[in-house]
This record gives structure tokens, sequence and C-alpha cells, in this order.
């Protein structure tokens, strides 16, 4: 199965393929030096049943959209990632949209850096989440 990471800039998608599957996926030295993925990354683990996953680091920054379509073109499923201190924010949507018109079907979303905030921008956030994924291939995600 291939999973493609999808959301906005700097919401974790890269450290959380990374704890997934222990592989830095941003590989170029513009990458590490900036902190932001450029092109796309792969990943692989072997999951807990006989079936192999891979995983497409797609870039979140706006500059790099292109990149990002090229990594969702042809997938099984999506990993939205989103920041609970920055929530939903514009790549958020565009990625979806994009997803959305590929034909994407089954997905995920993520919830990360939720360690950074009270418990009310969480609930704030998560009902955001339920708002931009209403009518989407993510609404019962």
């Amino acid at each position: 199965m291939i999973i493609a990471t999808a959301g906005h800039v700097d919401h974790g998608k890269t450290s959380l393929v990374r704890a997934l599957t222990g592989v830095d996926t941003d590989r170029l030295k513009e990458e590490k030096q900036r902190g932001l993925t450029i092109d796309l990354g792969f990943a692989y683990t072997d999951a807990e049943t006989d079936k192999r996953l891979g995983f497409v680091d797609v870039p979140g920054h706006i500059r790099f959209i292109n990149n990002m379509l090229a990594g969702v073109a042809a997938i099984d499923f999506s990993l939205l990632v989103i920041a609970a201190d920055d929530g939903v924010m514009p790549q958020t949507l565009e990625h979806i949209e994009v997803l959305q018109l590929l034909g994407v079907r089954h997905g995920v979303i993520a919830l990360t850096k939720i360690d950074r905030v009270e418990d009310e921008r969480l609930a704030e956030v998560e009902k955001d989440i339920r708002q931009a994924t209403r009518h989407t291939f993510l609404e019962e995600a």
C-alpha cells in the first residue's frame, strides 16, 4: 500500500514518517539546512502483516505544490497531518482539495503537536478539522 502525506508546511509530516519508518525522507542538503521538505521523500516499513507500507512524504509549502501533485498522483491512502498549535491552514485545505480532485478515497488524519496546546485549543482545532473535511473522503477519518 502506498500512503502519501498531506498537510501544511511544518505540521510534522516528515517527522511522523520518520517515527513510523525510521527513515528521514528529507535527504537534500537544502532541505536539511532549511528544515523544509522541497522534493518528494520515500520510506518503507513492513506492517505487522505480510504487507509492506510505502510512504511518499510530500512538501507542504505552496512554492512546492507541483512536487506535492507528483507525489499523490497514484496513491492508495492519504495521511493528512495537522498541527494542533496551528490548526487547519491554507495548505491543509489545498491538499484536501487536491486529494479530492485526484480521486483519493481513503485516509486518516494525524493531529500532531498536541503537547503544545491546552485542551480548549485542541477542541477548537478538532472542530475546525471536522468542518474542513465535511463532505470529503476524510469526513469519517
